[in-house]
């Protein structure tokens, strides 16, 4: 799930890895605008570079947690279409803290009437089935650290968008990077380096990441971060 950037936009470093022309072309990038969701186009860009520079370098699963609606997943499959791999988002489709009812990003459109639930996973299908990107993702409907721990195979990149809580973003992170190959990026959404722009989980993970010493930063746009894989 992603929120609606209230932090102004941060300056984009160059990505020296991702060719300078990998931008949406129209069509994927009408798709994304079209899509319900809250992530801003300059930070769908720079999701969408890194998902290219990942899926060519690597020929790897692009792998998403937190699909809400699909806006984000669109630009991953569209990566992956074009580097002949797969984007794999997952999410259990019941929304995250935010959005449920009472909350800032509670939105009734996708309540379930007849269990009184959040459920995302209709409009999702719909999403990709408008972008024509269906073939191109494969959607694990479950808790992300489930997923995670039978998931066997590496992946070349790793996009955390989901839970915003420090026990949801923390498992996201030590669930999904084990399985992250060398060179693989790390894409982090939602960082807030200042509290009274968001919420603080994301940006621990982020810092997190640095401090272990197996990543560097690639690049900086809005909230969203890039950081490739350099050891184990």
């Amino acid at each position: 799930m992603t929120q609606p950037a209230s932090a102004p936009a941060g300056t984009a470093a160059a990505n020296p890895a991702a060719s300078p022309d990998a931008s949406p072309d129209a069509a994927t990038l009408a798709a994304f605008q079209a899509a319900k969701g809250f992530m801003p186009v300059d930070e769908g860009v720079a999701l969408y570079a890194a998902a290219v520079d990942a899926a060519t370098a690597l020929r790897l699963p692009l792998l998403e947690v937190g699909t809400y609606c699909g806006r984000s997943t669109i630009l991953l499959a569209a990566a992956a279409r074009a580097a002949g791999t797969v984007a794999v988002t997952v999410d259990h489709h019941r929304g995250s803290e935010e959005q449920q009812p009472g909350w800032e990003y509670h939105d009734p459109e996708v309540v379930d009437p007849e269990v009184g639930l959040m459920d995302t996973l209709p409009t999702f299908r719909r999403t990709l089935h408008a972008a024509g990107l269906e073939d191109h993702v494969i959607a694990v409907v479950g808790r992300s650290p489930r997923a995670a721990a039978v998931w066997g195979g590496p992946v070349g990149l790793v996009f955390i968008d989901g839970g915003h809580t420090d026990e949801h973003a923390t498992a996201d992170y030590e669930g999904w990077t084990p399985h992250l190959a060398p060179g693989g990026l790390l894409v982090i959404h939602d960082v807030f380096p200042d509290p009274a722009d968001g919420g603080q989980a994301p940006y621990r993970v982020y810092r997190r990441a640095l401090a272990s010493g197996a990543f560097a930063e690639l690049s900086v746009t809005g909230s969203l971060r890039v950081l490739r894989r350099t050891a184990a």
